[in-house]
């Protein structure tokens, strides 16, 4: 039995589809899988179970990915083929199932009923699911070690206009942590690239040392995941690794802005998002141009960020009572 997964090059897209890859495989627990997806994700599929290869899709000139996708995996007859990049290799292959990625014009169903909907799971969409090798769990344990709870902070994105200011969640940690708030006392955990931290320096150092748990360019994916598993509570931009957060089962609270939640919120019972005053159509500014755009989230205030967070943890600790 072979799967053959095709994801999305970006990271959020990949793990929202992990679902449909779990599902498959607790389908099929003894298939042989492989797993094509761009660079930036990759890490994340290297412990899942009954792994034959990972194949890293870097883009080429003249689209010449594909053929080398295609040439990858011949000479292999695939039970199942998942293609959800609408690749040339749909039907260059010989499969006997075969599922791909329709058109999404039209379509406001958040991503991952439109990724359940390609497998008629929709009534029942699988959520995402990430697996994790002892060596992640191993390094968790140490960078947080147990004590305190630990308050988790994504403050960056893959552009600008989507950021929440640092000053803000400077403020907001200062609510969270307070005696009266949701975690008092916790250690506040900030994550990001290592190229992401001259945008965070300044929020870094307004943490005390002894609550500061500095993860910025120091975890890979599969590390940030087995952190956030030992967190209690995220808060972040609209990002990757909010969907990252989202997975790991911690309650996660999704800021947004110039992107659309309803279509892109972090996923499960223990997500929520909150986003600007202003509606996805009234935010962007004349001639939009996100490479040189400056922070559009500043209608949402540290008060709105707070109330949104404090129903989010009051919600989910009803739901587990």
């Amino acid at each position: 039995m072979r799967i053959l997964f095709i994801t999305s090059t970006r990271i959020g897209d990949a793990i929202l589809s992990t679902g449909l890859l779990h599902h498959l495989i607790r389908q099929h627990p003894d298939a042989r899988v492989t797993v094509a997806c761009g660079p930036a994700a990759a890490s994340l599929f290297e412990a899942v179970p009954g792994l034959e290869r990972l194949l890293v899709l870097d883009k080429m000139a003249g689209s010449f990915h594909w053929p080398w996708l295609w040439a990858s995996c011949l000479g292999r007859y695939w039970n199942v083929i998942v293609d959800l990049r609408n690749s040339p290799l749909y039907y260059l292959l010989p499969a006997g199932q075969r599922w791909k990625m329709g058109s999404s014009r039209g379509d406001n169903d958040h991503r991952v009923l439109k990724l359940a909907r390609i497998m008629g799971l929709e009534d029942n969409p699988p959520s995402p699911h990430l697996w994790l090798a002892d060596a992640d769990r191993q390094k968790a344990e140490k960078l947080i070690p147990d004590g305190p709870p630990v308050l988790a902070l994504g403050p960056t994105a893959n552009w600008r206009a989507k950021s929440w200011r640092a000053e803000h969640f400077a403020s907001l940690i200062q609510v969270l942590t307070a005696p009266g708030g949701i975690l008092p006392g916790a250690r506040v955990a900030v994550f990001g690239r290592d190229d992401e931290r001259p945008g965070v320096i300044n929020l870094l150092e307004s943490i005390p040392p002894e609550q500061r748990i500095d993860l910025v360019g120091r975890v890979d994916l599969p590390e940030a995941f087995a952190c956030l598993r030992r967190s209690n509570f995220y808060v972040g931009n609209d990002s990757g690794l909010m969907h990252l957060a989202a997975a790991s089962g911690i309650p996660t609270l999704g800021l947004f802005g110039p992107s659309l939640d309803e279509l892109y919120a972090p996923w499960g019972e223990r997500a929520g998002a909150v986003r600007t005053p202003q509606s996805f159509s009234e935010i962007f500014p004349e001639n939009f141009d996100h490479r040189t755009s400056d922070s559009l989230m500043d209608g949402l205030t540290v008060d709105h960020v707070a109330v949104a967070a404090e129903n989010l943890w009051r919600r989910t600790a009803e739901a587990a009572q």
